[in-house]
């Protein structure tokens, strides 16, 4: 089954060109069947690059799948045109004040990892989408700075400075290969890795309810569950594109801005060769998992989520 876009939504024609099954909302409605719903809270500022990121790896499962693209109520982006915010998105405030209910959330990165997060100026209201995926969304998918947001709200788990950018491809051990959410996973993984904090394990490890799935030697915990709020936390970027660590790359170049070449990214580590993805089945396996566990433990009713 495909995931169900707005035609006139960048991703639409974007994922078709790809070969990813899409359909308009005409042709959703006369199917008879429930989609699942999975709303993207996007904090990134490039929204259209991470709406196709997402909307790929989760349009790729054997289901119906409704996004709703949802935003903070008061915060302005700078990068995406304001039409494309206004036809698109909706408000958190909007949202929560409709009463409607998500099989599936999934919370963004934002580049505002050095700030404490009580800074943040919409940290309010995320604490608010935290406290409301208790009673209205039956999974929640934290990524990155998302994912870290949520593990110190939920757990009080603190985000550390690093000394030096965590940058590059690094592989992972599948820490927990009877996991649903590894299925099909080998034994160990590469994943995209841009960030200048991180979580250490030996404070996750003092939480009885977290549990971490994946994890690498050079850049710690990855992948983390948590069974008590219905969650996984990842904080690293499986939905990243072929591309992105080498666009990230050239900005700062472009800027003079201190940065190491991306670590096992380049042939060879030369940045003057196309990068390898070596990463792309591994994000599909797990989006495509975490879809499949949410469709299986997920209520028909969506009224009776978070009851």
């Amino acid at each position: 089954m495909p995931i169900k876009l707005p035609s006139d939504l960048p991703a639409f024609d974007v994922l078709s060109r790809e070969g990813v099954m899409v359909m308009s909302e005409d042709q959703a409605a006369r199917q008879d069947i429930r989609p699942i719903r999975i709303g993207l809270l996007n904090l990134m500022p490039k929204k259209i690059q991470t709406e196709n990121q997402f909307a790929r790896l989760i349009g790729a499962t054997a289901l119906q799948i409704e996004l709703t693209l949802i935003r903070m109520s008061e915060h302005k982006t700078k990068n995406t045109a304001a039409e494309h915010m206004a036809e698109f998105y909706r408000s958190f405030e909007e949202v929560k004040a409709s009463g409607e209910k998500f099989d599936g959330l999934i919370i963004t990165g934002a580049p505002i990892e050095h700030l404490p997060f009580e800074d943040v100026t919409y940290w309010d209201e995320l604490c608010e989408v935290f406290d409301w995926t208790q009673t209205h969304v039956h999974s929640t998918f934290g990524v990155c700075w998302g994912g870290m947001a949520m593990i110190n709200y939920f757990h009080g788990v603190k985000k550390h400075m690093l000394d030096a950018k965590a940058f590059g491809c690094f592989r992972h051990k599948n820490l927990d290969p009877a996991s649903h959410y590894l299925r099909g996973f080998s034994d160990d993984c590469v994943i995209p890795v841009s960030r200048w904090t991180e979580m250490k394990q030996d404070e996750i490890d003092t939480v009885p309810a977290l549990k971490t799935l994946l994890g690498s030697d050079d850049t710690g915990p990855c992948l983390v569950e948590d069974k008590e709020h219905r969650a996984l936390y990842i904080f690293n970027h499986f939905e990243y594109d072929s591309e992105t660590l080498k666009q990230e790359y050239d900005r700062d170049v472009a800027e003079g801005t201190t940065i190491n070449v991306p670590s096992n990214y380049y042939p060879d580590d030369d940045p003057s060769q196309p990068p390898q993805n070596r990463w792309r089945s591994h994000a599909h396996l797990l989006y495509g998992n975490w879809i499949t566990e949410v469709y299986e433990t997920t209520h028909y009713d969506l009224n009776e989520i978070g009851s």
